[in-house]
């Protein structure tokens, strides 16, 4: 699906221009946080030295292993005999090499996982109840949609490390040119929908023909951000049972409807469907048009390549504000040899110091209430900070929930294929939502 090129965001999306290490990267220093100590573990296995290991395979960029590193040494550091055996792979390797060994029983004990791909793992049984080593009080850790994106059941089969989520990235000399100087500065401001749509024809009238207003950043499995803006008509495509589909409705239409004119206005390049191979940022890298959706992840190659100024504002508001709830969670393997160190080590990562430092080296949002009220400023781009923890904080328990669904993997195909009918098949709206209510039927069948 992406191409070999192509590196991979927290959240496995495809990021060109920026190395990616695979299992390469320098680690890095870490000091030891006082008061982190981790839970009991009288059952912990050993090695023939009496080390206690765990092992956890994952997949990141330079400074998301860097942070990962980093938390590992002041882990080990706060727990004496104990050792984290870090695996970091290619993302293209990543589930492949996930899959096969928990096929063949010999899984790591903790690996990385996205949101949208958890709910396949807890719901086949392969991952760690957390619901007997983790405190009666830790939810209260998290805001209530990341606490939600790792439930399945109404048990906790991981902890929710970190998120992202899509603000929009602007030209400001292209917006300038076309005397659109009015940026939304918070989320109660943002643009409405048919606000957009103005910004966006106005944009349309004034840029040469082979350059667009803007461009959407949902291919590939990124087909879950087209959800956002089900989620801003207040809208759903499942029920609370998360098993019905519930997009036949009103907000589900004004979504597929809104969306599909980027295409027949012309808005958009006709290449920004959801099944294209050019990827949305891009475009806006190639300075092809003036707007663009995209993650805080984007932050340090942008800043460090980008040779026009550029700015960001809020993703659109419609019945509400809504975004996407990427990014990853830390979780255990069914089998792991030793569910307390594996809890112990998922508790420490999640605490406030180690978030704080992988989130602001890594440009990505916290899942910690107290880090989401309190702020954090990245290390690249500190004023742009703000805007993407603001945006992520308009993702609804709800929202998140849904995504977290063990049949969502089934469902972003019927997406992808719908919504590709829509965008650039010439597929009606009712027909498009005949398609998505039949699709995720059948994608949810027990």
């Amino acid at each position: 699906m992406f191409g070999s090129n192509d590196i991979r965001s927290s959240s496995g999306r495809a990021v060109s221009r920026r190395l990616f290490l695979g299992g390469a990267g320098g680690a890095a220093a870490a000091a030891v946080l006082a008061g982190c100590g981790g839970f009991s573990t009288p059952s912990t296995p050993e090695t023939s030295s009496g080390t206690k290991t765990l092992n956890f395979t994952t997949w990141g960029t330079d400074a998301e292993l860097a942070g990962l590193r980093s938390g590992i040494a002041a882990f080990e550091a706060a727990n004496s005999g104990t050792t984290v055996a870090l695996n970091a792979v290619p993302y293209e390797q990543m589930f492949t090499n996930i899959d096969a060994q928990l096929q063949a029983g010999n899984p790591p004990d903790v690996f990385r996982v996205p949101y949208y791909t958890f709910g396949g793992y807890a719901g086949r049984g392969q991952l760690l109840d957390l619901s007997a080593h983790l405190p009666s009080d830790f939810s209260s850790r998290f805001t209530p949609q990341a606490w939600a994106a790792v439930q399945n059941g109404g048990k906790p089969f991981g902890v929710p490390h970190h998120t992202d989520t899509s603000v929009i990235l602007y030209n400001k000399p292209m917006l300038d040119a076309a005397g659109i100087t009015d940026i939304p500065t918070t989320a109660d401001t943002a643009w409405t929908w048919d606000e957009l749509a103005e910004v966006a024809k106005k944009l349309r009238e004034e840029l040469p023909a082979d350059k667009y207003p803007m461009a959407y950043n949902w291919q590939g499995n990124g087909v879950t951000r087209w959800l956002s803006w089900l989620f801003q008509a207040d809208g759903r495509f499942l029920a609370e049972d998360l098993v019905t589909p519930a997009i036949d409705s009103e907000a589900g239409r004004a979504a597929v409807e809104f969306t599909q004119s980027f295409f027949t206005d012309k808005l958009v390049p006709q290449n920004n469907s959801v099944k294209s191979t050019t990827y949305a940022s891009d475009t806006w890298y190639a300075q092809t048009c003036a707007m663009v959706w995209g993650g805080a992840f984007l932050i340090p190659d942008a800043t460090s390549t980008l040779d026009f100024e550029w700015g960001a504002t809020f993703a659109p508001r419609n019945a509400r504000g809504g975004s996407d709830f990427g990014g990853n969670a830390l979780v255990g393997t069914a089998g792991a040899a030793d569910p307390a160190l594996v809890a112990s080590f998922l508790d420490f990562m999640t605490q406030e110091q180690p978030m704080r430092d992988f989130c602001e080296g890594a440009s990505l949002l916290p899942t910690r209430a107290d880090l989401v009220e309190s702020g954090i400023e990245f290390k690249v781009r500190p004023e742009l900070s703000p805007i993407f923890v603001g945006q992520a904080a308009l993702v609804q328990a709800q929202d998140a929930g849904q995504v977290a669904s063990p049949s969502m993997s089934k469902i972003i195909t019927v997406l992808k294929d719908q919504l590709e009918e829509a965008f650039v098949g010439g597929q009606s709206v009712e027909d498009t939502i005949a398609g998505l209510t039949s699709g995720i039927a059948e994608a949810t069948k027990q």
